[in-house]
C-alpha cells in the first residue's frame, strides 16, 4: 500500500502534500470456500513430504514496515507452536514504525545486523539495494528450499522481478491497483451539500467546508516526510512511486524527455498550492511532528479527507471506520479516471527478500513459503485467530468486535507481500474495490517504470547529502511551514547544488535514458 506509501504523503502527484505508504487488490475474484483447495499448486505440501532430520533450532528475524498490532505478539506465539513443529524454527516479527521509517531500512541494510527477511517494494528502492548487493540471490536456494513456493509464483513474476539476471525478492501473485485517489467524508460531504472531491479546486471547496462545518476536526489527513502528491492528476509521473526522486520529473507519454522538476515554475506551483492550505488551516502547524498514519487519522475521525489514497486502504479504513462509527461514510474518487489512464501494479510493489547479513537463508525461504503458501499460517498472520479475531460469513471475511477492541483487525501486520489470490478473504464491501478495478482495467497501460533500477553507486555520497537538504529544506517548504515561498526555493535550490544536484541528476537521467532505449519504450 504510497503508496504507499508510505508513512506518507503519496508522492503521486506533484505539488501539494501528504503521506502514504501503499497497498492494494485485485481485479481477481476471489474464491469464497474455507478450506484451501485440495488441489490448488497453493495446498500445503508439507504433508506430502519425508520428514526431514531434525535440524538445528533458529530464530529468523523478521522486518516489516510500519506499526506493529496490538496483539502481535499474540500472532507470533501462535505462529511460533506452528514453525516449531514443522521447521525446527522460531521467528521474531520486528516493525519500523512509520516515523524515519526509510532511514530505519537504510541502516537494517547497511549496519550488518542480523535479518533473514525483509519486505521490499519499488517505493522502498529494492531495485537499487538489490543492484548494490544488499540482498542474496535466491535462483539457486528457491528451488531447494521451497519447491511449492518456487512454482506457485508464475515464472513471468519471476523475471519481472530480477535485477541484473538474478532473483532477489518474492513478488506477490495478487494483482491490485495502487493508484491514488482522493478519500473523504461522504456523510460530511452529503450534510453540507459540498462538492465530490474529482479535482484539485473541488477537492480545496469540500475542504473549506470542513472547516467552516466542522472546526474540530481537520480537514486534510497529513504527515511529516515531505512528499508532494499532486502530480498524480496530470500525467507526470516522477518515477514508479510517483514521487520527485532527486527533483527528475518524467513524463509517461515522454518517457525520453526528463526534466528538472525541482525550481521549475511547476515546483512553485505546486508549493503555492501547499502554503494556501497551510495558511487555511488545512495542515497542523506540528505536521513535520505528525506520528499517526493519515489513514489512522480519518479512521478515527481526527481528520476528514485524505489525498492519495488507494482503492484497497480506502476499503480497508472504510470498514475499520464503519465498526466504530457505523453512521460514518467515506467515498474515493481514483485519480487515473481523470488522467485517463492507470497503471497495474509491477510484481516488484510488494515482495520480501533475504539480507545478505541473514546466516537462515535456506530456512527463512522455507517459513516464508509456508506464510504464502500454508493456509494455516497465511490465515494466522493475515487475519488473526478464527473465532478470536475474525469470522468467516458466506465466504467474506467479518471482524470480531470493531477496531479498537480487535487487536488484530484484516491485514493488521501489513501482510500486502503474502497475499495468496486462492486463500485470500475480503469484506463484503471489497465487491466494491472491485468494481473500481474494472473500471481501471478499462484504461490500464503497462507500467513503464519499476523495472528501472538505479545504480547510486557513483554519486553515494552525494545522494545522501541530498537527502538532508530535502529534509532540512524542502520538506517544510513543501508543507507550507515557509513563509516567503520564492525565498524558500532560492535557498532549497542553492543548498541542493552544493549538495551535488547537478551529478545526481545527470547520471539519473543518463542511466534512465539507457533503460528507455534498452527497453524500446516509446
Amino acid at each position: 500500500m504510497k503508496m504507499i506509501a508510505t508513512n506518507r504523503f503519496s508522492a503521486i502527484l506533484s505539488g501539494a502534500l501528504v503521506i502514504t505508504a501503499l497497498t492494494g487488490c485485485s481485479t481477481t475474484e476471489p474464491k469464497k470456500e474455507t478450506a484451501a483447495p485440495a488441489a490448488s499448486a497453493a495446498a500445503p505440501a508439507a504433508s506430502a513430504k519425508a520428514e526431514a532430520p531434525k535440524r538445528d533450532k533458529v530464530e529468523l528475524q523478521f522486518y516489516m514496515l510500519g506499526n506493529a498490532p496490538k496483539d502481535l505478539q499474540i500472532i507470533q506465539d501462535e505462529v511460533n507452536k506452528l514453525a516449531l513443529k514443522d521447521l525446527n524454527t522460531t521467528v521474531k516479527f520486528n516493525y519500523t514504525t512509520w516515523t524515519d521509517w526509510d532511514q530505519k531500512y537504510k541502516l537494517l541494510l547497511s549496519s550488518g545486523q542480523q535479518v533473514d527477511l525483509i519486505f521490499t517494494a519499488d517505493w522502498t528502492q529494492y531495485q537499487s539495494y538489490a543492484k548494490k548487493g544488499a540482498f542474496l540471490p535466491l535462483d539457486d536456494i528457491l528451488p531447494k528450499a521451497a519447491p511449492t513456493l518456487n512454482k506457485y509464483v508464475p515464472k513471468d513474476m519471476w523475471e519481472a522481478v530480477k535485477i541484473d539476471g538474478k532473483i532477489y525478492t518474492v513478488p506477490a501473485t495478487f494483482k491490485e491497483y495502487v493508484t491514488n485517489g482522493f478519500v473523504w467524508r461522504e456523510d460530511l460531504r452529503a450534510k453540507y451539500n459540498l462538492p465530490k472531491p474529482t479535482s484539485i479546486e473541488t477537492f480545496e471547496a469540500y475542504m473549506d467546508g470542513i472547516k467552516k462545518n466542522e472546526p474540530n476536526i481537520l480537514p486534510f489527513a497529513s504527515g511529516g516526510d515531505g512528499n508532494l502528491i499532486i502530480n498524480g492528476l496530470r500525467d507526470v509521473v516522477h518515477n514508479s512511486a510517483g514521487a520527485p526522486l532527486y527533483g527528475v520529473g518524467i513524463n509517461y507519454n515522454k518517457p525520453g524527455e526528463p526534466y528538472s522538476y525541482w525550481g521549475s515554475d511547476e515546483h512553485l506551483g505546486d508549493i503555492k498550492i501547499a502554503k494556501r492550505w497551510m495558511d487555511k488551516g488545512f495542515i497542523p502547524k506540528n505536521v513535520l511532528n505528525v506520528k499517526d498514519s493519515t489513514w489512522d487519522q480519518l479512521v478515527s475521525g481526527k481528520a476528514a479527507s485524505e489525498f492519495g489514497d488507494n482503492p484497497a486502504r480506502f476499503n480497508d479504513s472504510l470498514n475499520k471506520m464503519k465498526s466504530t462509527h457505523p453512521d460514518w461514510n467515506l467515498d474515493y474518487y481514483p485519480f487515473p479516471i481523470a488522467k485517463g489512464y492507470a497503471q497495474p501494479v509491477h510484481p516488484i510493489h510488494n515482495g520480501f527478500a533475504i539480507p545478505k547479513s541473514s546466516k537462515n537463508a535456506e530456512r527463512a525461504l522455507e517459513f516464508y513459503e509456508k506464510m504464502v503458501t500454508d493456509k494455516t499460517y497465511n490465515w494466522l498472520t493475515s487475519y488473526g485467530i478464527e473465532g478470536k479475531n475474525f469470522q468467516v460469513e458466506n465466504g467474506y471475511y467479518k471482524m470480531i468486535g470493531d477496531n479498537n477492541s480487535n487487536g488484530f483487525p484484516r491485514e493488521a501486520m501489513n501482510s500486502w507481500a503474502w497475499r495468496n489470490p486462492e486463500l485470500m478473504l475480503f469484506e463484503k464491501s471489497f465487491d466494491g474495490v472491485k468494481a473500481i478495478y474494472k473500471e481501471l482495467d478499462k484504461i490500464q497501460k503497462p507500467d513503464i517504470f519499476t523495472g528501472f533500477a538505479e545504480d547510486f553507486s557513483s554519486y553515494q555520497a552525494e545522494k545522501a547529502a541530498l537527502e538532508q537538504v530535502e529534509k532540512q529544506y524542502l520538506w517544510p517548504l513543501q508543507l507550507g511551514l515557509v513563509a516567503d515561498v520564492e525565498a524558500g526555493m532560492k535557498t532549497f535550490m542553492e543548498k541542493a547544488k552544493q549538495a551535488g544536484l547537478e551529478k545526481v541528476q545527470a547520471e539519473y537521467k543518463k542511466q534512465w535514458l539507457q533503460y528507455v532505449s534498452d527497453k524500446g519504450i516509446k
